[in-house]
């Protein structure tokens, strides 16, 4: 789209609704209150605010003010009346320390979250449960964040000055444009089996925040239980792309995705980068000549949105050890982890360095697709709940809740996000336009997506409207969107996910069917053959394409390719759930030996089963994508859910790198590289019988472990792949080249580095190739 060709789009906002469209999703209704908001702005006046500081601790901590302010606060019992809303009771002004009067107007309703008006500061959340709901402010300039010892300025919103429909919202004028840590107090009925959450006495994030205050390095367990609040930034430049910067736009049959975890790619001492920058956003910029060498054009990064990675360590519980890692607790869906910046920078620094990050990974020609967590957050269940955003604000609304107004739990966290629900669907739109616009990013990989086709009772939708509404939003039009197409409660729905052809999924049944026939199961020949040649079986229907199948072999949950290869069993006891954690269905071999061996036969045959695994991956047709430290051989020594291990079980060994240069790494690399300069693997449409002969005569031989076919080039560069799973030698008559065309071979698994892959093709081979036990190899014509 020639709209993100220059710069001057990304600091514009594109609204896909007007705001008048966006009214009717927030106001059913409209009374004088939206006349009078989008009218002429009251007059400003000067209000006493009142500063408050909690006396708590834990998630519901209770709060006293120390107020001598012009403004006394009072609050009647609202839960039994029908009006619900706060009373403003005018005393004389007294001169006092603690009065800070600030100018303020009603403010507008849109755009939601902090935006600088004409007049100053406006402030806009949804409630449309609250009874009443408080501005909370802490000001720059201060030698120490006093919101973190719970000294906050509140002003109360007037429900029939600063609501219009059930947007909340107030405009300061004499507010800075910058430093400013904000949030809010919000109440309303209390009745649990209504499905309501309230409680006035936490500050809550406004979930429209595009930039979240909390702990400023990750992991600090000193400052483990702090708490996070939005701010904003309207006094930096511009982010400076640059004036020859352009998109990669990589065609999506072109794409090899590599998944990775953005701090534990730097965050080991063997990275060799200056302490300050390991496990951040510029950390990865100084690796991304790895990524080229190893030839993957796309990073699909896990979860970079604000998370809480010590949340499992803020009361005792078998997980108390554990910081998460992985990422998979959204506190906030706009705002970048700040604690990836370096140096412990914060959140403005978070978001200049990921846009360094996007600008560095585009000027080397990588995308970058961010695996995104909409179907729940950080909040979890009610028996043990972190309240800091959508819970207390208004639960009834964002969250899914049964008849008896308990959370639903189809996520297998506690809670899930009710996307289909108008506000929240514009809610997780709005943030995607927002990582397109503002940070350039070129898609995304939605977590359980399975959850976002529920409708707001948690039955599945044949067209939910929020995976529609993806697939034809004009602003993420240009992006590649992937589905993760199951979630915690059976939605299983591979090959089957409403898509309006736009959609890609991760195929389950690629990685599972690949893993069966590459460890020697019988009766997987024909399904392999399906796999491989862009399983048309799930995806050939109307306009969808071999690339809308992501295959996978190893992603991040589940063993890593080398512990495929080397455990029969999971091995989570360092996870505290007595092993009860992580897929127990891996169909893995460990090749004779559970875990680690000395035993030269067993990790010569480990050695090949991984590059069998990585050639197949690497052949089909579809969208390959490979997991950071597969390259190398990385182990997790048998846990196959390591989300909360901030050590070497997930963090990148650039040490172990290094010896497997010359051999391991080499062999992945140059097949990737081999992919890319050959036409016949990334095709646009499915195969046909032109493009392929299967060397088959017996598909319904249960007991055959072995496949063998050619896939045809125009220009009569052909490829000949054979793969063996039998325990035997397998001795294969070759069919003949092309006219004027010899079989080079390119790849023989069973070799020994350099001769496992030889880019350029060795001469020699003649009619007749003998398979080695567990091994696959590949000629080409020339």
């Amino acid at each position: 789209m020639k709209a993100f060709e220059g710069t001057m789009m990304i600091h514009q906002p594109l609204p896909a609704l007007s705001n008048s469209t966006k009214l009717l999703l927030f106001a059913p209704t409209l009374s004088h209150k939206l006349c009078r908001s989008f009218s002429a702005a009251s007059p400003a006046h000067e209000m006493g605010l009142r500063l408050s500081k909690k006396a708590s601790s834990g998630n519901t901590p209770g709060h006293f003010n120390k107020t001598s302010s012009s403004v006394k606060h009072t609050t009647p019992n609202a839960y039994n009346q029908r009006t619900q809303e706060r009373v403003l009771e005018e005393e004389s002004p007294r001169v006092s320390e603690t009065t800070l009067p600030l100018k303020t107007s009603q403010g507008q309703a849109f755009p939601m979250g902090v935006s600088e008006v004409e007049n100053g500061i406006n402030f806009a959340i949804f409630s449309q449960h609250a009874a009443a709901v408080t501005l909370c402010l802490s000001l720059p300039k201060r030698e120490k964040l006093d919101w973190q010892d719970g000294g906050m300025i509140e002003l109360p919103l007037d429900p029939r000055v600063n609501k219009t429909g059930d947007i909340w919202h107030i405009c300061l004028e004499d507010l800075p444009r910058s430093e400013v840590l904000y949030g809010y107090r919000v109440d309303g009925p209390r009745d649990w089996h209504q499905g309501h959450r309230f409680d006035s006495s936490i500050v809550l994030i406004d979930p429209y925040a595009k930039l979240v205050e909390g702990r400023r390095h990750f992991g600090d367990a000193s400052a483990k239980l702090s708490k996070f609040l939005g701010t904003y930034d309207f006094e930096s430049l511009p982010f400076d792309w640059g004036d020859n910067y352009k998109l990669p736009n990589i065609p999506e049959k072109d794409l090899v995705i590599y998944e990775m975890n953005v701090r534990a790619f730097t965050v080991d001492e063997s990275s060799g980068l200056d302490p300050e920058i390991r496990g951040s956003y510029l950390g990865l910029i100084q690796k991304i000549p790895h990524l080229l060498e190893l030839g993957i054009n796309a990073v699909e990064l896990l979860p970079v949105f604000e998370f809480d990675e010590m949340e499992f360590q803020r009361r005792r519980n078998p997980r108390d050890h554990m910081v998460n890692t992985w990422g998979y607790s959204t506190i906030n869906f706009f705002s970048p982890m700040s604690r990836y910046a370096g140096g412990g920078g914060g959140p403005l620094k978070a978001s200049w360095e990921f846009k360094e990050m996007v600008k560095a990974l585009h000027g080397a020609g990588i995308e970058v697709i961010l695996d995104v967590v909409y179907n729940h957050t950080n909040e979890a269940d009610d028996a043990n709940p972190y309240t800091t955003s959508f819970r207390g604000i208004d639960n009834k609304v964002y969250y899914m809740v049964d008849g008896n107004g308990q959370l639903l739990n189809y996520a297998g966290c506690g809670n899930t996000l009710n996307c289909n629900h108008p506000v929240v669907m514009e809610l997780i739109l709005d943030s995607l336009r927002h990582w397109v616009v503002e940070y350039h990013v070129d898609g995304f990989r939605f977590d359980l997506a399975s959850v976002l086709c529920r409708g707001t009772d948690g039955s599945p939708l044949n067209a939910p409207p929020l995976i529609r509404a993806i697939a034809k939003d004009a602003i993420l039009s240009r992006c590649k969107i992937i589905a993760e197409p199951w979630d915690c409660r059976g939605l299983y729905l591979v090959g089957k996910f409403p898509n309006w052809d736009r959609w890609a999924e991760w195929n389950g049944k690629y990685r599972d069917d690949l893993r069966k026939f590459i460890k020697g199961d019988p009766g997987m020949k024909g399904i392999l053959a399906t796999r491989i040649s862009g399983s048309s079986d799930l995806y050939r229907v109307n306009k969808r394409k071999p690339y809308h199948s992501i295959n996978f072999i190893i992603a991040h949950d589940g063993f890593t390719l080398y512990d495929l290869v080397s455990y029969n069993y999971k091995h989570n006891e360092a996870n505290g759930e007595g092993g009860n954690d992580g897929c127990n269905d891996n169909f893995s071999w460990n090749c004779g030996f559970e875990g680690e061996t000395d035993d030269a036969i067993i990790k010569a045959l480990r050695s090949r089963q991984m590059k069998n695994f990585h050639l197949a991956l690497m052949v089909s047709q579809g969208t390959p994508m490979m997991l950071m430290g597969d390259e190398y051989g990385h182990t997790r020594y048998g846990n196959n859910n390591s989300y909360g291990h901030d050590t070497a079980i997930n963090n990148f060994q650039w040490g172990q790198l290094e010896t497997k240069k010359n051999s391991h790494y080499r062999f992945f690399s140059e097949v990737i590289k081999f992919r890319q300069s050959r036409r016949v693997f990334g095709r646009e449409d499915f195969l046909n019988t032109n493009d392929v002969t299967w060397h088959e005569d017996n598909w319904d031989n249960y007991d055959s472990k072995f496949l063998a076919f050619t896939l045809h080039d125009n220009n009569g560069a052909d490829i000949y792949l054979a793969f063996n799973a039998h325990d035997f030698f397998v001795k294969v008559s070759l069919p003949p080249p092309p006219p004027k065309r010899q079989w080079f071979r390119v790849v023989d698994t069973n070799l020994e580095s350099p001769d496992d892959i030889v880019p350029e093709g060795a001469a020699g081979t003649g009619s007749t190739y003998n398979l080695s036990p567990y091994s696959s190899i590949l000629l080409e014509a020339k």
